[in-house]
């Protein structure tokens, strides 16, 4: 018998006290039951996002987020500036250029986090951008981007600040209206701690007014039609029922534990796994901007990423995620995000351990846990 453990950036592991709510029978939608889970729900998003604004939910991945953002806030041949430094900056992009927006591209090495005054001197030689993008915490890249600063370029500006905040929020400091974020989004299969299925938009007044202007296609994606819904307690369509019963549970979880004690925690996970990868002898991959969401390192040049995630996951039974594009099987990616306490990071280093020893690779036993230990013990102190 193996034992499974999931340590990967999403989807992420589910609090029992969710799967129990979420095995409950299933009730219909349209009735005065679901409503009351909804309202709660949604009110409870709303502390969340640190927002006085409404928070839509749709029943999509966060890339359904993501499109929903560009169709229902600019029209066809719009300029948007998109800081693009991993994956997930890509797609930004993509999906923009998909409905017929100009995009003017900030490239950023993948492990680095972009340079604000590179962003402001691009708005000013673009004074008719519409629309700045990013991620808070690329995924892919394990790095956070400096959304504080970010925010204040576009305040007094016609542009829309729009944050991918799929591995931040409920993670790290993003409060949407305090920063003046336009929009944030994140997915229920990250810090949420649910299965993948919901999607999270949250739109400031300034989106709001540019909605009205937005001449894009959309039909399942209307954040105007969603938000008239979401007033009567209700969604536009059928919604993830189940997904919404167990959100109400997690964010019960999230609100008793407090945002300041949330973010402490991702904190301490954060620099004990990156002092116990780096006690190793391994390279982070975002040393001067990481990310509390995950801890991405190198292996040695020896050993095959792809071989290395696999065996961890197949025969140690402990999944962590490997590199994308050019940095596919060169590293591995440590999650604690969400769901994790003190003892995931322990499980976590000592997978490493002994599959780096598996691989030949002569490491000490104990080494990065005890590094990290030093670190998780602060808890307890």
């Amino acid at each position: 018998m193996m034992k499974n453990y999931l340590l990967t950036p999403g989807p992420t592991p589910v609090p029992s006290e969710a799967l129990l709510a979420m095995a409950q029978p299933m009730i219909h939608h349209r009735t005065p039951q679901f409503s009351a889970i909804f309202n709660e729900a949604k009110e409870n998003l709303k502390w969340l996002f640190r927002t006085e604004e409404d928070v839509i939910m749709l029943a999509a991945s966060g890339t359904g987020a993501m499109e929903s953002a560009i169709t229902n806030c600019f029209s066809k041949g719009d300029e948007v500036i998109v800081i693009n430094g991993g994956k997930f900056g890509e797609r930004w992009g993509q999906i923009s250029e998909k409905f017929g927006l100009k995009v003017i591209w900030i490239n950023v090495e993948w492990g680095e986090a972009v340079d604000v005054e590179i962003v402001k001197s691009c708005l000013e030689e673009n004074p008719n951008v519409k629309g700045l993008l990013v991620q808070a915490s690329e995924t892919s890249t394990t790095v956070s981007h400096p959304i504080k600063e970010l925010a204040e370029l576009t305040k007094d500006r016609n542009t829309l600040f729009i944050v991918d905040g799929i591995t931040a929020v409920g993670v790290m400091e993003v409060p949407m209206d305090e920063w003046g974020i336009d929009i944030l989004i994140t997915g229920s299969q990250k810090a949420l701690m649910l299965p993948p299925g919901l999607a999270f938009i949250g739109l400031s007044k300034k989106a709001w007014e540019m909605a009205e202007d937005s001449n894009l296609p959309h039909y399942y994606f209307d954040l105007k039609k969603e938000r008239k819904n979401l007033a009567k307690d209700t969604t536009a369509y059928t919604p993830a029922v189940t997904l919404i019963i167990g959100l109400n549970e997690v964010l019960k979880q999230m609100r008793e534990e407090g945002h300041e004690n949330i973010v402490k925690r991702h904190d301490r996970l954060a620099r004990a796994a990156k002092a116990g990868v780096q006690a190793l002898g391994l390279k982070l991959l975002a040393p001067n901007s990481p990310s509390n969401c995950a801890t991405g390192f190198f292996l040695p040049e020896e050993v095959d990423g792809k071989v290395f995630v696999k065996t961890l996951r197949d025969e140690f039974g402990v999944a962590m995620a490997g590199g994308q594009d050019h940095l596919t099987g060169k590293i591995v990616r440590l999650a604690h995000i969400g769901y994790f306490s003190n003892y995931d990071i322990v499980i976590g280093l000592s997978a490493i351990e002994m599959g780096l020893r598996k691989f030949g690779v002569n490491v000490e036993f104990g080494k990065g846990v005890a590094a990290a230990q030093e670190i998780l013990i602060e808890e307890y102190m």
